[in-house]
């Protein structure tokens, strides 16, 4: 593989895979002011032609002139993602047009043009050879995955001078697993590796375990163009997954869970390792089966995993050895990789007694009525925790036959959750615990779509814990609040959970200052 390539805006040092912020924005200028915003955070720019206004794309030609980076042209057909519906003979043109009269000054021209793998234009070819402007010759499947990569790879690779590029859109983490496999291997030329969606995020992230040209990353404020595709900001990929240091001895971590739309835990981790210098990363890893997320997982090597939504039950089939707790809570969320073995643990339990305890101040629940929202893995760990400090407990759940498992096990009470439970959710009232996900990433008045007890009237002088932590103040909260209610959401039970996981993966102590 070609160690460097020279440029003479940067010399663009393949050791790491660069990073490569996507540009698409509707104008030159618009997509001026977010490279000087993030120039530090990225290595080169990807300008999406395709997404410029039509004026504006018959203008791309001066945009390489305009900043330092070196620029790729990319004129993206809607079909393999990007937004360009006219015809192949306007892409052309187009094409033709951004890289004519070359600048004596390379660094004024596009350093690299994008062109898919049908697309073979002899005369733009050669002239994009002669300007020296390198071809990225990329293949796209929007809807499968690709598997047959290093072959793909060779295939497209007609000359030296052409950098393959593959990207598709997964089924599933073992699809990601076979692309990381294949690229560990190829090191014979440059290539760009990608699996795209959700479950593709690993992947962008752990770009250097593939011996991947570079990643690509968008703006925070355009980042809405390729959230299907599962971008991320340069920002986040800098400073909280810290991209340029990870590299084949890096240790890994993460959290399983679906669809984890959004997760502190990452950040929390991530910290972590940076305050204790230790070479390691903790990267969502989302898949709506923990099994597929357990096979990806020993495939790379992680050490350590969170669980989360909807695992925390369903993982219990997998464990080899579990801590008592995990036992005795019928739930787990955080597995240590040892001797190729799961060890189960339940942080949860320990990390909401801290957070509760601290929410109640002096007020005390022992022989106190309280209510428990949802009977799920959290809930399991709520109810053992509330047990444990002497409370009366009720447990809400839709469906009553899960409540009433969960609750006769600790000799507790149990409701159906519906609009006629508002008076049994009264009795017990002192103190209301929302254990489901209802509510999460959730905006506007509240609903029953996102108040998972819309129906409940509060008098002003409960106690509300809901477990969510995104948005902060969530529907149910807002309303209690309103009422005269104290609230507490799930932040400082995520923080504290973390911790105790993070001992048992690293066997520090780490909290944040």
């Amino acid at each position: 593989m070609l160690k460097q390539v020279q440029h003479d805006k940067k010399e663009l040092k393949m050791n790491q895979p660069l990073i490569c912020m996507t540009l698409t924005g509707k104008t030159l200028e618009e997509n001026l002011k977010l490279v000087k915003k993030y120039e530090k955070y990225i290595d080169l720019v990807e300008l999406r032609v395709d997404h410029l206004t039509e004026d504006e794309q018959l203008n791309a030609r001066r945009f390489p002139a305009m900043i330092y980076q070196p620029c790729i042209l990319t004129i993206r057909r809607d079909i393999d993602g990007g937004k360009f519906t006219g015809g192949d003979f306007s892409r052309t043109n187009l094409f033709a047009r951004a890289l004519a009269f070359a600048n004596p000054d390379k660094s004024k021209n596009f350093a690299y043009v994008d062109f898919e793998e049908d697309f073979h234009i002899p005369s733009i070819q050669d002239a994009a050879m002669a300007f020296g402007v390198r071809i990225i010759r990329s293949c796209h499947n929007m809807t499968e995955p690709i598997l047959n990569i290093r072959e793909r790879c060779d295939i497209m690779r007609k000359t030296g001078y052409e950098i393959p590029k593959i990207a598709f859109m997964p089924h599933s983490l073992s699809d990601v697993l076979n692309l990381l496999k294949e690229g560990e291997s190829m090191t014979q030329y440059e290539h760009i590796l990608c699996a795209m969606g959700p479950e593709g995020f690993p992947s962008r992230v752990l770009a250097s375990r593939t011996n991947s040209f570079l990643t690509y990353v968008s703006p925070e404020e355009v980042i809405e163009n390729t959230k299907a595709i599962g971008h991320i900001d340069p920002v986040t990929i800098n400073d909280m997954y810290h991209f340029k240091s990870i590299n084949q001895d890096t240790s890994l971590y993460g959290i399983a869970g679906w669809p984890l739309i959004k997760t502190s835990s990452p950040e929390i981790h991530n910290k972590g390792y940076e305050d204790k210098k230790l070479n390691a990363v903790y990267i969502p890893y989302r898949s709506q089966l923990i099994s597929d997320t357990l096979t990806f997982c020993e495939g790379i090597g992680v050490k350590g995993l969170s669980v989360t939504v909807p695992h925390k039950e369903s993982v219990m089939y997998y464990i080899h050895e579990q801590s008592p707790e995990v036992v005795q809570i019928e739930a787990c969320n955080t597995l240590v990789r040892k001797n190729n073995k799961w060890l189960g643990y339940n942080t949860d339990a320990p990390g909401f007694r801290r957070a509760l305890e601290e929410f109640l101040g002096p007020v005390k629940i022992k022989h106190k009525k309280v209510a428990v929202i949802g009977a799920g893995g959290a809930a399991k760990a709520i109810v053992y925790v509330l047990k444990q400090m002497g409370a009366r407990v009720c447990i809400f759940n839709r469906t009553v036959e899960t409540a009433a498992k969960l609750a006769e096990k600790y000799g507790f009470s149990y409701c159906q959750l519906d609009a006629h439970c508002a008076a049994k959710l009264d009795e017990y009232s002192t103190l209301i615990v929302q254990t489901t996900s209802v509510g999460m990433n959730a905006d506007g008045p509240s609903s029953n779509v996102n108040d998972p007890i819309y129906f409940y009237d509060f008098r002003g002088n409960e106690l509300l814990f809901d477990i969510v932590y995104e948005p902060s103040t969530t529907p149910v909260m807002k309303r209690a609040s309103i009422a005269g209610c104290r609230v507490c959401n799930g932040y400082k039970m995520l923080e504290y959970q973390a911790y105790e996981q993070f001992k048992l993966f690293t066997g520090l102590d780490y909290e944040k200052k």
